[in-house]
């Protein structure tokens, strides 16, 4: 453990989607937890959802006025250019004014310019990555940070090997110990305890197959009835809300947004998901039996990697984006009423767990914090000796 002295100072930064944010509040709060006085600051994209993610969690956060590149042609690429070297800029005045002892990214837009200035400012930094696929920003400043933070086996290929450290991705503390909140969650969503229970998420934007695949089988759902908690992502909300207004809504609860994620989990015997990094970390941690079906609108469709990295080891079932529409409903109702499968499937993806993921992450951290304390001090005696002489 480090010597507490003055208040240590932290710069977090993150954003653009959950598996960016929720990664970079977690390793905050184990942080805090350690260090109850730190200044905690966190630096995001204006107009992304960190912006309110981050107050929501309690810290605070600046915005830079970047974004990423569009696919087609647009004017926003144009500015492009000039919005890197603006937020580089800010990035700078930042890391001056805060004097943080450490910088650690998890990947987004912000992240790019705020690593690279503290790079450059020779402030110990350490990079998150969540995926089996890096990320723009992370590789770009892979060479020059102190650490890198990965979920995944055969990273080399995308960061220096020596500076590589296999700790699994961060998850939410509340989700580590779920089994005890059954009852509380089941009392939350108005739930009876002998009746199946589905968890619906397509990611905190949402997800539009899946959305309409549920959307589709929703009589089957009610026909069967099991218990739904849908969390549609806002901008698909009203659609799903309208979508399912006319039916028996008395075991379904629709949510554009599910805060409590942890009696989600508790409440649910099957998952149906999206297979980004950190939903797979979560449901590895939660041991929860899940269909994924993996987002084909992603760099190097590292998603069908994640759920066929599962899927290979019986710890996940595997649907793809186009056939979400025809089996996803039918292949959820199976599970659900197949106990032995669901038993098998809770284990196998038990086994794949790292629930000390943020732990490991704060550690390294820790290490590279006093590892900088002890060579300022060592500095400074040599400057103090020439002085003295």
């Amino acid at each position: 453990m480090l010597k507490e002295k003055t208040p240590y100072r932290l710069i977090i930064s993150g954003g653009g989607t959950g598996g960016h944010i929720f990664p970079a509040v977690a390793i905050a709060n184990e942080f805090r937890e350690r260090h109850p006085d730190a200044e905690i600051l966190f630096v995001g994209a204006k107009g992304r959802m960190e912006m309110t993610r981050v107050p929501e969690a309690g810290y605070k956060i600046i915005g830079l006025w970047i974004s990423g590149l569009q696919r087609s042609f647009t004017i926003s690429n144009l500015m492009f250019p000039i919005k890197v070297i603006a937020s580089y800029i800010r990035a700078m005045v930042i890391l001056k004014r805060f004097k943080p002892n450490a910088v650690i990214g998890t990947g987004g837009y912000a992240s790019g310019p705020i690593m690279m200035a503290a790079t450059r400012l020779g402030i110990p930094t350490v990079v998150q990555e969540q995926n089996s696929f890096a990320g723009l920003a992370n590789k770009q400043v892979a060479k020059k940070v102190s650490k890198v933070c990965v979920a995944y086996q055969g990273m080399e290929k995308y960061f220096p090997k020596e500076k590589i450290v296999f700790t699994g991705n961060p998850v939410r503390k509340d989700i580590l110990d779920i089994s005890r909140k059954r009852e509380q969650a089941l009392n939350k969503y108005g739930f009876e305890a002998n009746i199946k229970t589905l968890l619906v998420i397509g990611g905190s934007l949402g997800a539009r197959t899946i959305n309409e695949s549920i959307l589709a089988g929703i009589e089957k759902l009610i026909d069967a009835g099991v218990q739904v908690i849908w969390q549609t992502g806002k901008g698909y909300y009203e659609t799903c809300k309208a979508g399912v207004a006319k039916h028996d809504l008395r075991r379904i609860r629709v949510h554009d947004f599910v805060k409590e994620m942890d009696l989600a989990y508790a409440a649910a015997d099957v998952v149906i998901s999206r297979a980004g990094a950190l939903a797979v970390s979560e449901l590895c941690v939660t041991g929860k039996a899940c269909i994924l079906v993996p987002s084909p609108n992603v760099a190097e469709d590292h998603q069908t990697k994640n759920a066929r990295a599962l899927a290979d080891q019986e710890a996940a079932v595997l649907i793809t984006d186009k056939e979400a529409a025809s089996r996803l409903v039918e292949e959820a109702l199976r599970l659900l009423f197949d106990d032995q499968r669901t038993k098998k499937l809770q284990a196998k993806i038990t086994e794949l767990a790292k629930p000390f993921a943020t732990r490991d992450i704060v550690n390294e951290v820790e290490q590279l914090i006093s590892a900088s304390e002890k060579k300022i001090s060592a500095d400074n005696l040599k400057t103090l000796s020439v002085v003295m002489n």
